[in-house]
């Protein structure tokens, strides 16, 4: 399983294409943020920054980002063009964010990366995960990056079991994967392109490609777009 089944760099974060390769299964991707961030040359920000919105350690913001009344980002962390920050938003190193995402209202980010188009608009936990192009959260959403005993985060794929090396790990979202209202994502969790997990529900493992998880139980296909 590689990170191309779910999604692919967008052009707006090429700069970091060498420490996100496409044959590589996706959490492989987790272990390089920081790196990809050691590598950028960080400046004076083009813009005006609000007096209630706390800077801390680097941080590169495109001139076009949108930043709230208040916020804090703590570095490091790199914001790209449109992006919109919403108030009381929490980004707490090593975050990256391409162009036109949405980092939400009372919503908190860590050790993860956005995709194009990423929408996490309402009171989300965004830990250790990666959301790919116009991937979306509803409101509430949780992926839970830690198990409850501590230990090493396991991928349930079909073919069985694959260990991640991973204490640490949240949700893998492909491109235009969709999750409703207060649904609790569990670590490890892989969800396809245009997966929907629907609301207030808990899930684990793998959903494929243009499915519907309903329950634990329940998944329905999705028909065909063209």
């Amino acid at each position: 399983m590689n990170a191309s089944e779910f999604f692919a760099l967008p052009p707006s974060l090429a700069r970091f294409a060498p420490f996100f390769p496409a044959d590589v299964p996706p959490w492989e991707w987790l272990k390089k943020i920081g790196l990809a961030l050691a590598s950028v040359e960080y400046g004076h920000h083009a813009l005006a920054i609000p007096p209630g919105v706390h800077l801390e350690g680097k941080v590169w913001l495109d001139r076009s980002v949108r930043l709230p009344p208040y916020a804090t980002i703590i570095g490091p962390a790199w914001i790209g063009a449109g992006t919109e920050i919403r108030p009381g938003a929490f980004i707490r190193g090593n975050v990256i964010a391409g162009e036109g995402c949405v980092l939400g209202n009372a919503s908190e980010f860590k050790n993860c990366l956005l995709l194009d188009g990423v929408q996490a608009p309402h009171y989300n936990y965004v830990g250790d995960s990666i959301l790919g192009n116009k991937a979306h959260l509803g409101a509430g959403v949780i992926c839970s990056n830690l198990r409850l005993d501590q230990g090493e985060v396991v991928v349930r794929l079909p073919a069985g079991p694959v260990g991640t090396g991973l204490r640490k790990f949240g949700a893998v979202l492909g491109d235009k994967a969709e999750v409703g209202c207060n649904a609790v994502l569990n670590p490890g969790s892989l969800l396809g392109p245009r997966a929907l997990v629907m609301p207030c529900t808990p899930f684990s493992g793998y959903l494929p490609a243009a499915t519907i998880a309903r329950s634990r139980t329940a998944i329905t296909t999705l028909p065909r777009r063209d």
